[in-house]
């Protein structure tokens, strides 16, 4: 059997103009992991990650600790399978048509209007695109040009089988990606429902891994979710 962990990538820079950057807490998060993988002699034959900054840079980093102790650390391959849902377009192309006829999503998007300090917007904004994207999984609404949860998925296990289709006997294996491909991993080891695989998709922290062994047909979950290396609550988050 082979073993993969899929790693969420670390905090990115959350309602800033660029979202897909690590802010100065991810990557302190990602020199943790790579440190703590680093010391337990975790070695990999093969590492991957989606197309975007914050999952590609989570990588570099946790190579650079590696690199530090003497270990190698494979080459970095992109795939763009692993890139993540279209949730924040989602969200601005829907939102308008959301808030002129659904009463729930217009008072979760009032008082995210009405935040004053960021924590608090913090949450109103996360209850709020959960919302639009419950609406969006559900198939209640759809944005031309924005691939849907069902293609998002397929999307997803089309590079899972891709990288799969690479491997060698007894392997073990990496890939930096976020909370959606993850889920969707969860739901081809587990036969999730759609919504019960987006409730998973929120549940992964920031620079959080988990393990899942192959072979052939058969992926299995191992463990979900995982952060020894954050030994602080300080260094928990969600986005």
């Amino acid at each position: 059997m082979s073993r993969l962990f899929l790693v969420r990538h670390a905090q990115a820079s959350f309602l800033e103009p660029n979202y897909d950057k690590l802010s100065p807490l991810g990557e302190k998060q990602a020199r943790l992991l790579g440190d703590y993988w680093a010391r337990r002699e975790i070695v990999f034959h093969r590492v991957a990650s989606g197309p975007c900054v914050r999952q590609k840079d989570t990588a570099r980093i946790v190579g650079e600790a590696y690199q530090k102790t003497g270990l190698g650390f494979p080459e970095l391959a992109v795939f763009p399978e692993f890139d993540e849902y279209q949730g924040e377009a989602v969200l601005e192309r829907s939102l308008p048509g959301l808030v002129e006829k659904n009463a729930s999503i217009r008072g979760l998007n009032q008082r995210y209007v009405d935040s004053h300090n960021p924590a608090d917007q913090a949450r109103a904004f996360q209850k709020l695109f959960e919302a639009v994207i419950n609406e969006w999984v559900d198939g209640e609404i759809s944005v031309p040009g924005v691939e849907s949860w069902a293609e998002f998925c397929a999307r997803v296990n089309r590079g899972l089988s891709s990288f799969f289709s690479g491997d060698s006997h007894g392997e073990q294996t990496a890939i930096f990606c976020s909370g959606g491909p993850i889920a969707v991993a969860m739901q081809r080891a587990l036969n999730l429902s759609p919504q019960d695989t987006l409730r998973v998709a929120w549940m992964s922290r920031n620079c959080s891994y988990s393990e899942f062994v192959y072979s052939g047909e058969r992926f299995t979950l191992s463990s979900f979710n995982a952060f020894p290396h954050l030994d602080e609550a300080s260094l928990l988050t969600y986005r």
